[in-house]
């Protein structure tokens, strides 16, 4: 979004569901919540000419880490962190209604506990008005940031913050200002769904249904849609504190057949990067399936033990570079090896080929004509299994399973014939096969758009009879 006198250059993170910010005017730029490949915000300020003279953190960030530090080191700029926090290093940690000046704009510092307690916007003011407001994981488009990730007894009270925050900024800020939240893209960090890519403070006023709810409802309401979030957060903002360093992106060393088959022995990841379908029809029996061209950096950071060595497969270098750009903004900062190919390359007598088939809501479908009591596994999360599954599935969300799977193998070996898999794409459903499989389970890879079984004719039950595996659960 441009302004005759300011400029706003936003940088996506898809995967994560998280934008950053760079802000420019004349020769000078601010950077807000820059993401850890922070090349991405050297090439915009480069073609634009633009000299950083503030890198803003809006909050300690609980889903990726911060290239804020290392960002403001190269480029000479002050880095501004929030008050009240433990850190490792040197910066200006500000606090409320604290004023910074740039020849971008005048930088009001704003307090908006609620995603976390010392959590700031700013509002970059231009001859008297408010032109831009950054609200970190504060207001978001349509929602709020979640306010449950520093622990339940935090949950509430931050959620009340929230509420009060929202009518801070309404209060405090030129309604006309253009809004740029960090989260709400498809980040965990979002409380709900939010809804459009752009937007102001007087649209979100009038839009947002944080505000038009009294401060008790929204609290209930907000606490009763939240669901799980990525274990691998937990390792995020102690990272960010203690100061990320600069990130080293070239290739690890090259693993052999014996090096993955070994790998795999020990019980380090070997993780294929190639797309699902190509997975399911020829991949190293042991492998885990991260469809790099879907959100395989979350799922991965929610299901790996913390510091397991990763080997990665792709087809090609491009995969292999991609997914280490992905994993080092969650703090993997380096794979034990990779190797490029196929299958035929990779496996061996101890880690042989291996497949299994795929199918869609439409086989499902009919196969359950033949056997309604054909065993289907949903690894959807509770709040999607809770709006509506296949009628006699058995629900293990994808992020339980590892720690689940003895129960589950158990339960698919009484079943004595092949487990159908499903989740919302068929993403999560691949990652889930292959860790059955591995665990000696025989699966079909339903491969299809949840919202397909439906149009297929399968029976589609909600929570108020929804059994679950170990559990019957009752609305």
């Amino acid at each position: 979004m441009t302004d005759a006198r300011l400029e706003v250059v936003a940088i996506d993170t898809p995967n994560l569901g998280d934008r950053s910010y760079v802000v420019g005017r004349g020769g000078t730029a601010l950077v807000i919540d820059p993401q850890r490949d922070i090349d991405r915000v050297e090439e915009i300020l480069d073609a634009r000419g633009w000299r950083v003279s503030h890198v803003l953190e809006t909050h300690f960030h609980n889903d990726y880490v911060s290239g804020g530090l290392e960002l403001a080191r190269r480029a000479g700029a002050e880095y501004v962190v929030p008050s009240g926090m433990d850190i490792a290093f040197r910066a200006n940690a500000v606090g409320d209604k604290a004023e910074l000046s740039s020849d971008v704009g005048l930088v009001r510092v704003l307090l908006t506990p609620g995603h976390t307690p010392n959590h700031l916007s700013y509002a970059v003011n231009v001859g008297g008005a408010d032109l831009a407001l950054f609200t970190g994981g504060s207001m978001l488009y349509g929602s709020v940031g979640r306010t449950d990730l520093l622990g339940p007894e935090h949950t509430s009270p931050l959620a009340h913050e929230q509420w009060r925050s929202m009518r801070r900024l309404r209060d405090d800020v030129t309604h006309t200002a253009a809004l740029y939240p960090t989260h709400g893209f498809g980040s965990f960090c979002s409380a709900t769904a939010t809804v459009g890519t752009a937007s102001t403070l007087a649209d979100q006023i009038l839009g947002n249904p944080a505000f038009h709810v009294d401060e008790d409802t929204f609290v209930e309401e907000l606490i009763a849609g939240l669901d799980a979030y990525p274990r691998y957060y937990a390792h995020m903002q102690p990272a960010n504190q203690a100061g990320p360093g600069p990130i080293d992106l070239s290739l690890p060393r090259v693993a052999s057949a014996a090096d993955i088959a070994a790998a795999i022995a020990r019980g380090e990841w070997v993780v294929d990067l190639r797309h699902r379908r190509v997975f399911a029809a020829d991949h190293v029996r042991g492998a885990i399936s991260f469809d790099v061209h879907g959100n395989a950096v979350t799922y991965l950071g929610w299901l790996i033990d913390w510091g397991t060595p990763l080997t990665l497969l792709g087809e090609s270098v491009e995969e292999v570079a991609l997914m280490q750009r992905e994993l080092v903004r969650i703090g993997i900062d380096r794979p034990a090896a990779y190797a490029i190919g196929s299958p035929t390359s990779w496996a061996s007598e101890s880690a042989p080929v291996s497949s299994y088939p795929r199918a869609t809501h439409a086989d499902l479908a009919a196969e359950l004509v033949a056997d309604p009591a054909l065993p289907v596994l949903d690894l959807r999360r509770h709040s999607e299994w809770d709006d509506g599954h296949v009628a006699g599935a058995t629900l293990v969300p994808l992020h339980e399973l590892r720690d689940r799977i003895d129960e589950v193998a158990a339960w698919a070996a009484d079943q004595h014939r092949e487990v159908w898999v499903y989740c919302g794409s068929g993403f999560r459903a691949s990652t889930g096969c292959s860790i059955l499989e591995a665990a000696g389970v025989q699966v079909v890879h339903v491969d299809d758009d949840f919202p397909n079984a439906a149009k297929a004719g399968i029976a589609i039950a909600t929570s108020e009879h929804a059994e679950r595996m170990g559990e019957v659960y009752a609305d």
